[in-house]
């Protein structure tokens, strides 16, 4: 299970995690919909808070083994 959280879950939370902060840089730097650009900040926010969660729970079954 450590190993799929690692190899797998981590690097897919991280990745979401960056295509949506460049979508959102992006939809700004165009001029976008303010309101596009709110919402795709505040899901990275909400993808940030999964994916640290999914390190702290590898970090700590880590600790268990």
């Amino acid at each position: 299970m450590t190993l799929f959280l690692s190899n797998v879950l981590i690097p897919i939370a991280v990745a979401a995690v960056a295509a949506v902060l460049l979508m959102g840089l992006i939809t700004m730097m165009r001029g976008g919909s303010p309101n596009l650009s709110q919402k795709l900040m505040r899901m990275r926010v909400l993808l940030q808070f999964i994916a640290i969660a999914i390190t702290m729970t590898t970090v700590w079954m880590v600790g268990q083994q």
